[in-house]
């Protein structure tokens, strides 16, 4: 079956290497006084992205990226794909708000 690139070829991944995968971390330095002291369950709304390793997709983690509130979550996750050359193709329900 023909790929959205046009390819019908592929290479070989082991079970845990097919998926990409992008990490969010919250920060949670300061909210209680006290080195190395936390509240469970508490973090600020901001933190980094950052691209986890993967050597079937040849995905070698960069810099994280920074995002200071939720709203920004969306386009830093964006920006981490783009640094790292990920593409992406539209699935079933993306397919209608693109023309032919």
């Amino acid at each position: 079956m023909a790929r959205p690139d046009g390819s019908t070829g592929g290479r070989t991944a082991d079970r845990g290497e097919r998926m990409i995968e992008v990490k969010v971390r919250f920060w949670t330095n300061g909210i209680v006084s006290g080195e190395g002291k936390i509240r469970p369950k508490h973090a600020w709304s901001g933190g980094v992205v950052r691209m986890e390793k993967n050597v079937s997709h040849d995905i070698k983690p960069k810099n994280p990226k920074p995002f200071h509130s939720l709203l920004d979550v969306g386009a830093v996750i964006e920006k981490v794909l783009i640094q790292h050359g990920i593409r992406l193709h539209p699935g079933r329900r993306m397919r209608k708000y693109f023309s032919a």
